[in-house]
């Protein structure tokens, strides 16, 4: 049995992900303890370029927070697949860059014993792995903020893209957030 790659991503009720800063008013304890379950329950990261290096700069100097203990230091010592042909400088690790062969190098990964393989945020590289059957659950946190953005790649799905999903579980918490896990549609309908 292979592993799961679950894709986490945050959103507004119309469907922005870009820069969630508009998150953090909504972020309480039960979003903590869903944020560590679902990252405990991961033994990697598989990050696309853009996210990874935004982590790189931001995650080694986070101090742990209240209420997520041990959170910054599993982000930090996961390991971490990184999807990018142009990628210069990859030295927040344990990293691995995957340069070419990228669906032949994820199956081989998912196909490894170990836990979850998980993806934070929906770009490029979650797109890719909807289209070739690999992405197994996509995890969105919908918050109750309007940002209003519609900028191209500022939202969940592509233009020209359509993706056929079931609703697998729905929690909400007392901010207000719901989040939604959906897995690839078995049937068309």
């Amino acid at each position: 049995m292979s592993r799961k790659i679950i894709a986490v991503v945050y959103a507004s009720l119309d469907g922005v992900i870009e820069n969630p800063e508009w998150s953090m008013p909504y972020f309480n304890e039960q979003a903590a303890q869903r944020a560590s379950a679902t990252l405990f329950a991961s033994d990697t990261l598989l990050l696309g370029k853009g996210t990874y290096e935004g982590f790189a700069q931001a995650w080694p100097t986070m101090a742990e927070q209240e209420g997520i203990d041990g959170f910054a230091h599993r982000m930090n010592t996961l390991p971490k697949y990184v999807v990018s042909t142009t990628i210069e400088k990859a030295e927040w690790g344990p990293v691995t860059v995957i340069r070419d062969n990228v669906i032949e190098q994820i199956t081989e990964l998912k196909n490894k014993p170990g836990d979850n393989i998980l993806i934070y945020g929906v770009g490029q590289l979650a797109h890719t792995l909807l289209e070739h059957g690999l992405l197994d659950e996509l995890e969105i946190w919908v918050h109750p903020v309007l940002v209003g953005v519609t900028a191209p790649g500022t939202q969940i799905v592509r233009e020209g893209s359509k993706v056929l999903l079931e609703l697998a579980e729905a929690t909400t918490f007392d901010s207000g957030i719901a989040v939604l896990s959906y897995r690839p549609a078995t049937t068309a309908g």
